[in-house]
């Protein structure tokens, strides 16, 4: 037999071998393989007899560190492991959409429809380039007053949400899923898809959660990724990736999405674990060295597309917890470098009853007003400079007001009244339309003879009373990306019958 016809035989065989590997120690959630020589950093093995998965990581002179998403005591040393020649993968599309999906994308719902293995995509890529992309500049309406009006938020953007346990960060982006379902302007195209992603929250949270989604009817654009407290480590530290893929999809097919990472801190606690019990060294505050590298490589694949790649969109909006209220702690200080703005959330505004207790002289929008509705940023332009007025003068209230001047009575009172107007219940999201006619009464001096403690009563009755004609027409008319300057006759006139109306009920 000739070497030519040898050397071919040994390929064919090569070719049809499956390289396998052997487990020699196995303990807290990893494993150790010997064997597998070809291996690749971040792929997905299998452990037989129970496939319990694993996720190569720490790739050693003479043996292989994995981290397990299965059972651990379902693996023991001798063990086979198999090499599957693939990244970990979810699937994604639109049958994911009213979904509750562990991080590996397995259903945790009772909903009888499987889960097909179409659209599976890796869940750890590179985020695009900056070819691809273009500056951001669409709204991504949140239908909460404080933050359309004085942070926007628009397509593509990664703003942080952060504060102290029990701020109403949750609530907020709840608010945001519950928005898209609201806004009448929006084609099918234009339409945001939303994905929540639980990390190391309790799982009676998720399910009350998911029950609420299923309350309001959002099945149709919602989907919910789980890793609680309960689930491993691993688990916790792909689920981002997985939200962030399942994102990925609806931009990349011309469409627009928002992912919620709740929360990174959590996620950086599990990083941490794993790396540790992988023996990497630790660094600052025990994190690994790399744990910039965790965040910035999810946060970055959010993007706005431009026309060439087909003008979808991916927001992010991660969710940081702080420990009295300290944003410069290791993590908080990481996310906020990557991000493009930071919603800050104080506790003492959440005591005092200020709902979303939303701290304007720390927060920030570094995309700002570029991404704002322009009917809407014509009327608020000078919201945020009223604020700081009002703030500078505030603490003359208790001199009493015989003594001040007009000019700093006039700026108290128009500070009080705003203060009160960006107040806002839970779960109960604004529409623009009324966004833009209620800051267009209050910063032009319209609601000046309404007493303080009646203007959440005068919004609640003008956001009731213009639901019914002739007022629903009149706001439809509203055109949302056309100049506000059409409509101002119109809005003063309805205004001042509102206003009007309003004073009539309560003599």
């Amino acid at each position: 037999m000739s070497n030519n016809k040898i050397e071919l035989e040994n390929s064919i065989q090569l070719n049809n071998y499956q390289e396998t590997g052997t487990v020699i120690y196995t303990g807290d959630g990893i494993a150790t393989i010997t064997g597998l020589s070809n291996v690749q950093a971040g792929e997905l093995l299998l452990i037989q007899p129970h496939n319990v998965a694993g996720l190569a990581l720490n790739l050693n002179t003479n043996n292989v560190d994995v981290v397990l998403f299965g059972d651990n005591r379902l693996v023991n040393c001798g063990n086979i492991v198999t090499r599957q020649n693939k990244l970990v993968s979810i699937p994604t599309g639109a049958q994911m959409l009213g979904r509750v999906v562990d991080a590996l994308g397995n259903p945790l719902d009772n909903i009888k429809t499987i889960i097909n293995e179409t659209n599976v995509l890796p869940v750890d890529i590179k985020a695009p380039g900056i070819i691809p992309r273009r500056s951001v500049h669409e709204p991504m309406l949140t239908g909460i007053k404080a933050v359309d009006t004085i942070l926007p938020i628009g397509k593509g953007q990664r703003e942080l949400i952060i504060g102290d346990r029990q701020t109403g960060k949750t609530a907020l982006v709840i608010d945001t899923f519950l928005n898209q379902k609201k806004i009448s302007f929006q084609t099918p195209q234009q339409m945001v898809y939303c994905i929540y992603v639980s990390i190391g929250l309790r799982k009676a949270n998720v399910n009350r959660l998911a029950h609420y989604f299923k309350m309001k009817n959002t099945a149709n654009y919602t989907t919910i990724v789980s890793a609680t407290a309960s689930d491993a480590a691993p688990l916790q530290y792909l689920a981002a990736y997985s939200g962030c893929t399942l994102g990925e999809f609806f931009r990349d097919n011309n469409l627009h999405a928002v992912v919620v990472y709740d929360d990174l801190s959590k996620h950086a606690v599990a990083f941490r674990q794993m790396s540790l019990l992988l023996r990497r060294p630790p660094s600052r505050e025990a994190y690994p060295g790399d744990v910039f590298y965790l965040h910035s490589r999810l946060l970055e694949r959010a993007a706005k597309m431009n026309a060439t790649f087909g003008s979808g969109s991916l927001t992010s909006l991660p969710i940081i917890e702080t420990q009295d209220g300290d944003v410069s702690a290791y993590i908080p200080t990481n996310v906020i470098s990557i991000t493009d703005g930071q919603i800050f959330l104080k506790k003492e505004l959440f005591n005092k009853g200020i709902l979303p207790a939303v701290d304007v002289g720390l927060s920030v929008s570094r995309v700002g007003s570029a991404a704002q509705v322009i009917a809407l940023k014509e009327v608020v332009q000078s919201l945020k400079l009223e604020l700081a007025q009002f703030r500078s003068v505030e603490g003359f209230m208790e001199l009493g007001a015989e003594d001040l001047p007009v000019s700093t009575l006039n700026r108290i009172t128009r500070g009080l009244r705003l203060i009160e107007l960006l107040k806002q219940g839970r779960y109960k999201p604004v529409s623009l339309e009324h966004q833009i006619l209620l800051f267009f009464g209050v910063m032009n001096g319209f609601f000046d003879t309404i007493d303080v403690a009646h203007i959440r009563k005068l919004e609640r009755f003008i956001r009731g009373i213009t639901r019914r004609f002739p007022y629903n027409s009149f706001l439809n008319s509203i055109e949302p990306y056309d100049s506000l300057n059409a409509y101002r006759m119109n809005f003063e006139n309805n205004l001042l019958e509102l206003v009007a109306t309003y004073k009539s009920t309560i003599i």
